[in-house]
């Protein structure tokens, strides 16, 4: 049985508790949505004051002095960033969004024949992904068709055989999600690269919903690139710049989309006509990095240094679970977990159930922040970094009173435009 003594117990045991003190949190507000946009803290807060301020004190200077040197920025962060992916610092670099960023690794890994034309997704991925897909296929003059979509069997996960079913002999490159946005499944990465490269496939992941919470060996199991934001998990600010990834095995392929940014630095203000690209990740920069956009993700990525994201791991699943616990005993049948019920869920539970979207605005009037996703579902994510297990356990109690009363009624069943 599940109770608040266990909760404050469990707080009790938190290792990672402290981090809480380093978020802006709203008073009685309990904030479940993180993995859309993540909560300030106050090092983000303080890095984009330094990095303002040497705008202020230096000019010009500012790329080559001060605390943090522009010029070199979005290097110095992808090595921050790169151990939550598994990846070499040379591997990352922190740049565009996360649409311009496939757009570029398609451009760059996309080259098709009349053997291998098709690029393989999934129907259950953020649809971004698949308009940037499908735009590229038509930049080739190739049949809608050539995007080739892996089918789910429920409606809100994946199977690995299925995925590696659909690698066919046409298939030039496989672009998937490591964790669904809706269900929060988690995927096998290492058996999908696996089986991609013994078909001669080249495979990239989208980690936007799973960098920050969920742990990944991009370098070891040889993925061939990744891209995603750094809003949601790693708290990096709204429309914060995003980041790729490209194993070193791919080292000198000439960028799709060239820019002055992904020149070699030796050579960047050589201004030659023609592009002398950098040895590593860098080279798929496009333009001037947004400096002022970065700024955040340096001092939100100083906590990810301290508190490692393997204690994240372990938190988020323990997190995950005592919700779910909560969520049986208290209001049994009520909802559908869409979420893995296992290991293989990410930061986040779908609650699946006919009054979701009131069901939301309600939660939002008693001072819960959920995420809404059309047509019935319910995200809640309880981050690991600066949520506690009481609230868990308080959030269910509202969950509760709000489902068991049906004060869900007296809102229109309808969602906002941003639930």
């Amino acid at each position: 049985m599940t109770t608040i003594e266990n909760a404050r117990q469990l707080d009790d045991k938190d290792v990672l508790k402290k981090y809480a003190d380093e978020f802006y949190k709203k008073e009685g507000q309990i904030y479940f949505d993180g993995n859309s946009l993540g909560l300030l803290s106050k090092r983000a807060e303080q890095s984009v004051h330094t990095l303002l301020n040497s705008w202020k004190d230096y000019g010009i200077d500012g790329w080559t002095n001060g605390e943090h040197p522009w010029f070199y920025l979005s290097e110095k962060l992808a090595a921050m960033c790169a151990p939550l992916i598994g990846a070499k610092s040379e591997e990352v670099i922190l740049t565009g969004s996360t649409t311009t960023n496939l757009h570029q690794l398609l451009a760059t890994f996309f080259k098709p024949t009349a053997a291998r034309y098709k690029i393989l997704a999934d129907e259950l991925n953020f649809p971004s992904d698949l308009y940037a897909i499908a735009s590229q296929i038509d930049l080739h003059n190739l049949p809608e068709s050539s995007m080739k979509l892996v089918k789910s069997e429920d409606g809100q996960t994946i199977t690995t055989k299925a995925i590696i079913e659909a690698m066919t002999e046409n298939v030039a490159v496989a672009v998937l999600p490591s964790v669904l946005y809706r269900s929060g499944q988690v995927l096998d990465l290492q058996a999908i690269t696996e089986a991609a490269h013994e078909r001669g496939i080249l495979v990239g992941f989208d980690l936007c919903h799973s960098i920050g919470s969920v742990p990944h060996h991009l370098h070891e199991i040889g993925a061939d690139f990744a891209f995603w934001c750094n809003y949601k998990h790693l708290n990096g600010g709204p429309g914060s710049v995003a980041g790729l990834y490209v194993h070193e095995k791919h080292f000198g392929t000439a960028p799709g989309l060239a820019g002055w940014f992904g020149s070699a630095k030796e050579k960047q203000f050589d201004l030659d006509v023609t592009i002398t690209a950098a040895p590593h990740a860098g080279a798929y920069q496009i333009g001037t990095p947004h400096i002022l956009s970065l700024a955040p993700i340096e001092g939100a990525l100083s906590l990810f240094e301290e508190a490692g994201i393997e204690a994240i791991r372990e938190k988020s699943l323990a997190l995950t679970q005592f919700m779910m616990d909560c969520i049986e005993q208290e209001l049994p049948n009520t909802f559908t977990f869409g979420n893995p019920l296992d290991e293989t869920r990410g930061g986040h539970l779908f609650l699946v159930h006919d009054e979701a979207a009131r069901i939301c605005k309600a939660l939002k009037e008693y001072g819960v922040v959920p995420d809404f996703r059309a047509p019935n579902g319910i995200r809640l994510a309880p981050v690991a970094l600066y949520n506690s297990f009481e609230e868990v356990w308080q959030s269910v109690q509202i969950l509760k009173d709000i489902v068991t009363n049906k004060t869900y009624e007296k809102y229109e069943n309808k969602r906002d435009i941003i639930a």
